[in-house]
């Protein structure tokens, strides 16, 4: 059936419907006929493919060929040890690498967007993916068209449908049936498809099509669409290509150097190889995505929802943060102070109602305010708090909404910051037009001054003022034009409510000051109101401190706005599209900017931002889609939660680089200076896999578990443009490195000249625990682990004694001895090794206190 062509009646007719919506059961049982409402996107890696990959690494296969080699020669215990350490990295890139696709997908069904459907004639709100054909779906400006609908009831509503025909005006909407057969998509007026958004009024449809089986998911079936790498992912793989590179070159020099020295070249040919797979990170981006993946689930804990992993890494560099005021910096919860009128309020003819009443009439029937099965109320907090107080007064009659139904409406719009409805007034109609003062006084006929002035006062108390006008028409307007149902008006009075500050976000705001980061408030209020928030919750604290409005900013040219962006701390009345000019005039000046939003018109700006930041109880769908991040509890000491948990995941992110590409470093030294220093190779192929399977592995992870540093929230934000490889990070790999090296090499030296048959055990046993003291030391780049504690980071104290306990086993249970070609140490050399390899531990400390004495100079 080409439901475009078909009335609403035939429609309902043909999926067995009504307007109250289908029967819960009914809709349960479709959902098992029709399948799920989403779209059958790239699916996650198989278990299979995930264990086929751990064997797919270049070095990898080189080292099983070595395996083979060994076979071939003779050498089968060494190919054995080699297969083992093999599986086991195997397995550990096998957990890795599925834990994190378990995150990441657990992330995207966080995400599902919601539809608001009638079933059963009650009003609730269901998941989208749980929609079938002939659900009642009802639409609003700022939605996400959930499914492909069929129209049957249409107020001045607009759609953008570019995503789906590439026409960028957003198209008015229609509910009458189409004569052509097979128009195209765009020019089908009566019919809302899946993916598009809804940019003005509202509509109620029938849903006909969902998921595969929608306009959007014929589009789907051609498409492919592959995962996005994290910028922090990009740079550590080219890094590694880089490291590739230099570390072949190395093993190259290494295996020469050997054959000269009349090294056995199978022994040469293992140890090169196995030193490359050892050196070389390659495990580095997959732990960077586990780290992210993780980290945005503990953020889910504190309501902070993660859309897109990069932005986890950049949370950590925002500089400045710009808010909404009205449910993220105030608790969103209005209030009516106060109810103020003219002594003179011109009446509509032939009515009793009392001028106190036509204020009260106006608010019972100017808004969008529903109620769901369970009798509580849905829509605008400011539209809710208006309809409680209007039905708690005595004048109040419980027929008001049936004595005048609405019969046509003009919605909400941020440019003319006015709403109005039309209502049947027996054989006339009554206009109400409700909207902010100011925006009244181009409409209505009376004079504005005394009105605006006590509207002034009210702001200047931090109250939030809703005036309201009304006119009596003959006939309904034919055409959907605001200047013909908003203009000739007679103002009938204006409600005050307030918003208090929420309760933790004055604490918030002054920790972003010691955090480096500016918050500045955005909000379509009164200037006067605005400011006075402002003041109470600490963003206002200078005198430089300006606040400006909408109006005044559109008098600023792009230069001019540019200077003056910086000191500017407060927006008043400024419209959701002047919040794009904010964020691009800050990025001009070299800020980090993360900006919230809630409407349809917020999402280009959130978009812009670096960190876009969606309301999650009010933000609009289309909101959400643009966005990186949602507040699930729409508050803003939650964005402080987040950044802190971004500071947290970037700082061990840099912790676990740091010990793996020192460690690397420590072993590419020891390994390619001893030829150079006329040594011996000091360590065996499968000592120098070992100490890559389980002294870099485990530790290494464990180090992404390490809580957040306490200064963290008292330092400047990250330079993003300055690249996580850093100078002083490159000089501790670079120092650490060749220490550990030196040690390694003085330790096999000294053995060497005192015969001691077990020099090499003794080097492997010190290149071991040198690198897990390096764990322990760099938990914090300035405080001492004396004072941190080893409880405080559990997971790696106890990855640091099951390594310990595996590298004795090595050493001291007969079996592994003959695998791993080790020889039992006595107390005291097992005593030299541990104080020798301390050296690394004090070195790191020693660096810390001399930062922290620095400091206090």
């Amino acid at each position: 059936m080409n439901y475009h062509n078909a009335t609403p009646d035939e429609v309902f007719k043909k999926l067995t419907t009504q307007k109250n919506g289908l029967a819960h059961e009914e809709a349960r049982k479709r959902l098992e006929e029709y399948g799920a409402n989403e779209l059958e996107g790239k699916s996650g890696k198989s278990i299979g493919r995930l264990i086929l990959n751990q064997f797919l690494d270049v070095m990898i296969l080189i080292l099983l060929a070595a395996a083979v080699v060994s076979v071939l020669v003779g050498e089968a215990t060494d190919a054995i040890v080699i297969l083992v350490i093999v599986v086991l990295n195997a397995i550990i890139g096998f957990v890795q690498e599925y834990r994190a696709e378990k995150a990441i997908e657990a992330l995207r069904s966080m995400s599902a967007p919601e539809a608001l459907v009638r079933r059963d004639g009650t009003e609730k709100k269901v998941e989208a993916i749980d929609l079938v054909p002939g659900d009642v779906v009802l639409l609003e400006a700022g939605n996400l068209v959930p499914a492909d609908l069929r129209l049957y009831e249409a107020a001045s509503l607009k759609i953008e449908e570019a995503a789906l025909t590439g026409e960028s005006e957003a198209v008015t909407k229609k509910t009458e049936a189409i004569a052509d057969e097979d128009p195209p998509l765009g020019d089908r007026f009566n019919m809302a498809y899946k993916g598009t958004l809804v940019k003005d009024g509202r509509a109620e449809g029938i849903v006909v099509a969902t998921g595969m089986k929608t306009e959007m998911g014929r589009i789907a079936q051609m498409l492919d669409e592959s995962d996005s790498e994290t910028p922090l992912q990009k740079r550590l793989a080219t890094f590694g290509k880089q490291l590739s590179l230099g570390v072949v070159v190395i093993c190259a020099l290494l295996y020469g150097v050997g054959l000269l020295r009349g090294e056995d070249p199978l022994r040469m040919l293992l140890t090169a190889i196995s030193l490359a797979v050892a050196a070389i990170p390659e495990a580095l981006p997959a732990v960077v995505t586990i780290a992210l993946a993780l980290g945005a689930k503990r953020m889910v804990k504190q309501n902070a929802l993660i859309r897109q992993l990069p932005a986890v890494e950049t949370l950590g560099s925002v500089t400045y943060v710009c808010s909404d005021k009205t449910g993220t910096i105030t608790q969103n919860q209005m209030t009516v102070q106060e109810f103020w009128q003219p002594e003179e309020v011109a009446l509509p003819e032939a009515t009793e109602l009392t001028k106190e009443q036509l204020l009260l009439l106006c608010m019972a029937l100017n808004h969008d305010v529903k109620k769901d099965e369970e009798g509580t109320y849905l829509g605008d907090p400011t539209e809710i708090a208006l309809v409680e107080y209007v039905r708690q007064q005595e004048s109040y009659q419980e027929d008001w909404a049936t004595q005048y139904p609405r019969a046509d409406e003009v919605p909400f719009d941020s440019t003319r910051k006015r709403m109005t409805t039309i209502h049947e007034f027996g054989d006339r109609y009554l206009v109400i037009t409700k909207g902010a003062s100011e925006a009244m006084d181009d409409v209505s006929v009376q004079e504005a001054g005394p009105i605006l002035n006590r509207a002034e006062q009210l702001a200047h108390q931090g109250m939030r003022v809703i005036s309201y006008s009304y006119k009596i028409l003959d006939s309904l307007p034919k055409d959907h034009n605001p200047d013909t149902a908003e203009s000739d008006l007679d103002f009938v009075g204006m409600v005050a409510m307030i918003d208090p500050p929420r309760e933790a976000v004055q604490d918030a705001i002054a920790e972003c000051f010691d955090a480096g980061i500016t918050p500045v408030m955005i909000t379509g209020d009164h200037p006067a109101t605005a400011k006075a928030i402002a003041t109470r919750v600490g963003i206002l604290r200078k005198e430089s401190d300006k606040v400006i409005t909408g109006k005044e900013l559109a008098n600023l040219s792009p230069e001019q706005f540019e200077q003056e962006v910086e000191s500017i701390k407060v927006y008043a009345r400024v419209s959701p599209e002047q919040k794009l000019n904010i964020v691009t005039a800050l990025q001009k000046r070299h800020q980090f900017v993360a900006m919230t939003g809630d409407g349809v018109n917020d999402a280009p700006a959130l978009k812009k931002a670096n960190i876009g930041i969606a309301m999650g109880i009010t933000g609009t769908d289309v909101t959400k889609e643009a966005s990186h991040m949602i507040l699930l509890d729409d508050n803003f000491a939650t964005i402080l939660k987040a950044v802190r948990e971004g500071r947290r995941i970037y700082d061990n992110i840099r912790k676990f680089i740091k010990y793996t590409l020192t460690s690397n470093a420590g072993e590419i030294w020891t390994i390619f200076l001893a030829p150079v220093l006329g040594l011996p190779i000091p360590l065996l192929p499968i000592h120098i896999l070992w100490v890559n399977l389980v002294t870099d592995g485990l530790p290494g992870l464990a180090l992404a578990a390490e809580p957040v540093e306490k200064n963290t929230m008292k330092r400047p934000p990250h330079n993003p443009r300055a690249g996580i490889f850093d100078r002083a990070l490159t000089v501790h790999i670079g120092w650490v490195g060749v220490l550990i090296g030196v040690i390694c090499l003085g330790t096999q030296y000294l053995a060497m000249e005192l015969d001691n048959p077990k020099w090499r055990t003794m080097v492997f046993t010190v290149l071991s625990l040198s690198q897990l003291g390096h764990a322990l030391a760099i938990r914090s780049g300035t405080v001492s682990l004396f004072r941190q504690g080893l409880g405080s980071n559990w997971q790696l104290t106890l990855a640091v004694a099951f390594t310990i306990a595996l590298q004795l086993a090595v050493i001291y249970v007969p079996f592994l001895q003959d695998l791993f070609h080790t020889k039992a140490l006595a107390w005291q050399e097992m005593g030299i090794c541990l104080a020798v390899s301390s050296i690394i531990f004090w070195a790191v400390e020693i660096e810390k206190w001399i930062k922290r004495s620095r400091a206090v100079i």
